[in-house]
């Protein structure tokens, strides 16, 4: 992979945003005033410059384009999973992410599966939400209370945009680009989207081997940014017959558009994530 291009941006006073292309995609973040206002500039600073270095330790360990990555290696057999320590920082990850995607298959049965795709175990829609919402926390540890990281379909949130405004996530129709269907209020939480409106064949349905047509699109909210990720694949594959992996969840909810031509959609889970 290419250096990665930076663009930073620091309108004065009230916020800051960075953004960083990596892990095949567009990652921002933006740490904004709260009542509290913010933390001072060198310590804001410090606390991107560790997302940053944090965003590519992900890419080094979890690329399955990078020769030299540990899922790499368990791609190509030249790690065996039954020799990966706890006691490495990397090592430890790994473990966790593949304990993490297997209860995501079961959950979803089998409708999440990354090692139903050609090459062997790919973890990247999960990793991608596993890692954002890690820096969305160290931010907030760092002692920035109002952040937003948004990379690829995923977004997570926590505080607040500003004085009195909640962070709102908007749902672009999956045939217009320029239209919002759905605008939901995650709160400190996350929103994840799947769909097959830009890349036809990307999702994989395990279960058939051929790209999934069970949605063209959905978005998943609720507490934890890892299992919505999850869902939100899952979803696309399922479609309606998914409806039943959100029943027994609290603070969960769904948005998601049937395949064409029909011009449907359907939804499920609790109310206080739709903007009023």
């Amino acid at each position: 992979m290419s250096a990665p291009a930076v663009e930073l941006r620091r309108p004065e006073g009230r916020w800051h945003r960075h953004r960083e292309m990596i892990w095949g995609t567009s990652v921002t973040v933006d740490v904004r005033a709260g009542e509290e206002g913010l933390p001072p500039e060198h310590a804001v600073q410090h606390a991107l410059d560790v997302a940053v270095a944090n965003m590519r330790w992900v890419d080094a360990v979890f690329s399955t384009y990078r020769p030299d990555s540990l899922v790499t290696a368990l791609r190509s057999g030249l790690l065996d999973e039954r020799r990966l320590s706890r006691w490495d920082a990397a090592q430890g990850a790994v473990l966790d992410v593949l304990q993490r995607c297997r209860e995501g298959r079961q959950l979803t049965d089998g409708c999440f599966d990354p090692w139903a795709v050609r090459g062997g175990f790919d973890p990247s829609g999960y990793v991608t939400a596993w890692a954002a919402e890690r820096i969305a926390d160290d931010l907030v540890r760092a002692g920035c209370a109002n952040v937003c990281v948004e990379t690829g379909g995923d977004v997570v949130t926590r505080g607040s945009a500003g004085p009195g405004e909640p962070w709102t996530v908007g749902i672009r129709h999956p045939e217009d680009a320029g239209a919002v269907t759905w605008t939901v209020l995650p709160g400190d939480g996350a929103v994840s989207t799947s769909g097959t409106y830009e890349r036809p064949a990307h999702i994989v349905d395990p279960r058939t081997g051929r790209p999934a047509t069970g949605a063209r699109s959905a978005t998943v909210v609720g507490p934890d940014a890892r299992l919505a990720g999850v869902l939100a694949t899952a979803l696309v594959v399922a479609g309606r017959d998914g409806a039943r992996w959100l029943t027994g969840l609290d603070d969960w909810s769904a948005w998601v558009a049937d395949p064409a031509p029909a011009d449907t959609a359907w939804s499920v889970g609790r109310e206080r994530h739709l903007a009023r």
